[in-house]
Parts: C-alpha cells; structure tokens; sequence
C-alpha cells in the first residue's frame, strides 16, 4: 500500500503550501478505501491488513536471512508492542513458529507453518487477482502510465528499492513531435542553442516519417516511469552505410544506462539488416554523448569548426564498422 507521509530524513526543506498538503491526503483517503486498509477483513479472509503483510514479509524473506520479530518492527515502522500482539494472533492460529536461529539461540526467528503457507498462498492469490481486476478497468497505456506514476511516486519519497528499468519501443502517434519538442528545448536550456536546431531536428524527423525504408530503418522510444524519456533512430545512408541520428535522453533518465542501450539497440539493428558501416554526426561540446559512441566502438574520422543554432561549434563525424 502506497500512503504519502512526510520522510523522516527528507533532505527538501522546502515548505510545502496548503493545497499540495491537502491533495496529498486527498490520494491517501481514496487509496485507503481503495484497497480496503480500514477494514477489518482483507480480502474477503480473517485477517486485518497488518495481520496479512507480517505474512507477506516472513513468506518472502530469503532462506540465508531469517527474519525476527525486531526485524519487521524496524522494517516496518510498527511499534513493537504491537507487532509482538499480531505475531502472537498468528501464532495461536497455528500460521506462525517462533524458533531459534541456528547462529543465536537467543534470537528467535518467525518461520510460516504449513498452515501458514497456505494461508499467505491464498491471500497472495487473492491480492493478485483484485490488482488484475483493477488494473482491466484500463488500457494498456494506461496501465503504464499508472505503475510509472506508482515507481515515481516511491522515489520522490526516498524507497531507494524503486525500480527505474526503461523499455525501448517502437514510437506511436505524438511521439515524433514530442522528441523535436524535447530536442529544441533540451539544447536551448543546456547549451544555448537557438529555434534554428529545432527546426533542424524537425526536418530529420519529417524526412524518416515522410521517407522511412522499411526494414532499414527505425527509431525507438525510451519508456520510464510510464513517462517518454529517450530516442535514436537509424536511417539509411547508402545500400552499405546506415546513419544514427537523434540520440537523446531526458534529463530525468540520466545515469540509468539509457544512451547505452540506445546506442547498442541501433547498432544490433544495423548489423541485422546487413550494414556494413555506421556514421554519425555530433559537436565536440557533447561530451556525454560522445563518450557513449566511443565506448559502442565509433571513431572519430573528422571534425570542422562552423556557426550554427546561435554558436561556434566544432562538428565532428564519427564512424564504426559493422
């Protein structure tokens, strides 16, 4: 269950106004009473929602780390007074053992009994299927959209456990204007460059939308958090030379890996349909993207200074066989 409290290490000092304090605990009462955690009974079963995450945690905990009660006060944020009385309310129900670590008879750790196996595969079973249910009142972008909502939701609240994996994909309508939007923009905050790269990367795009060769060209689109946040696009140069062209990452996506794995997707595609060479064009001043080409193998064959978008530059032409 996701419910937004403030972190109690949050390193923001910024002071939070009224309506955002109150949208907040507007999302905690519908999810509250979305997913039942008022309720006496969860999932149509016996047990309260904590009764059924302790079964949760003890169920999922790895055969090398046994977990102990202070172990899930501590993980869990419960007081442990009362963790001891739901653990004693699972024992008496024969779901739970209390026994002896084998490296510290002192220290008693929580196993689930057959019955208790039971139990939490029913329970698991149930929770699955009402997410399902849930989530098959949406599309599937909307599906997406939700669980990236869900990941970034965690991360700006400090689960360091958040997952930040990106898929690439094939673009739908709206994501080729979205990258000369993000491109134009990205370049002017960065870099200084004016309108005039945006209108640059408007006629690439046009031109592989109004000229795509099929089975030789391609672009792909980096999904995060539900969220658009990268591209690249091959485009065919000559029978034996392929082009990579575009590459971005947002801002938001940095450190992840992303302008690797776009860059090694265009290169594996371009070996698939037989180029025999790979080009591409860039400025010196792109230091990050540069050290991604040289890491996928391209080198650099020359470079010349020009004016362009409202600055000097130093253009450069990199290349790598395939």
């Amino acid at each position: 269950m996701v419910l937004l409290t403030s972190m109690q290490n949050a390193s923001a000092t910024t002071v939070a106004s009224t309506d955002h304090v109150a949208a907040v605990r507007r999302f905690n009462r519908f999810h509250t009473r979305l997913v039942g955690a008022l309720n006496n009974q969860l999932l149509q079963s016996e047990f309260a929602l904590p009764q059924a995450r302790i079964l949760y945690e003890i169920a999922n905990t790895p055969p090398d780390r046994p977990v102990t009660a202070a172990d899930l006060a501590r993980d869990l944020g419960v007081d442990p007074g009362y963790l001891s009385r739901l653990i004693t309310g699972l024992e008496t129900k024969g779901l739970v053992l209390r026994v002896a670590r084998p490296d510290s008879a002192k220290r008693l750790m929580l196993v689930l009994t057959e019955a208790g196996r039971e139990m939490f595969a029913r329970l698991n079973a149930a929770s699955a299927a009402e997410v399902a249910e849930l989530l098959g009142r949406l599309t599937l972008p909307e599906q997406t959209q939700l669980v990236g909502a869900m990941s970034r939701i965690r991360r700006l609240l400090g689960d360091t456990a958040s997952d930040r994996a990106f898929i690439l994909r094939e673009p739908r309508p709206g994501d080729l204007g979205w990258v000369v939007h993000k491109q134009g923009a990205l370049y002017a905050t960065e870099y200084g460059w004016d309108w005039t790269f945006e209108t640059l990367v408007a006629e690439i795009v046009g031109k592989f939308g109004r000229d795509f060769v099929p089975g030789k060209e391609r672009c792909w689109i980096a999904e995060l958090e539900g969220e658009v946040a990268g591209s690249v696009f091959v485009v065919r140069q000559d029978d034996a030379c392929a082009k990579l062209r575009l590459l971005y990452v947002d801002q938001s996506a940095r450190g992840l890996g992303l302008g690797r794995a776009l860059v090694n997707e265009a290169i594996s595609f371009a070996r698939a349909v037989k180029y025999r060479r790979m080009v591409l064009w860039t400025n010196d001043i792109l230091v990050s993207a540069r050290r991604i080409y040289e890491a996928a193998g391209f080198v650099l064959i020359e470079e010349e200074a020009h004016r362009s978008f409202g600055q000097d530059l130093i253009g450069q032409n990199w290349a790598k066989d395939l």
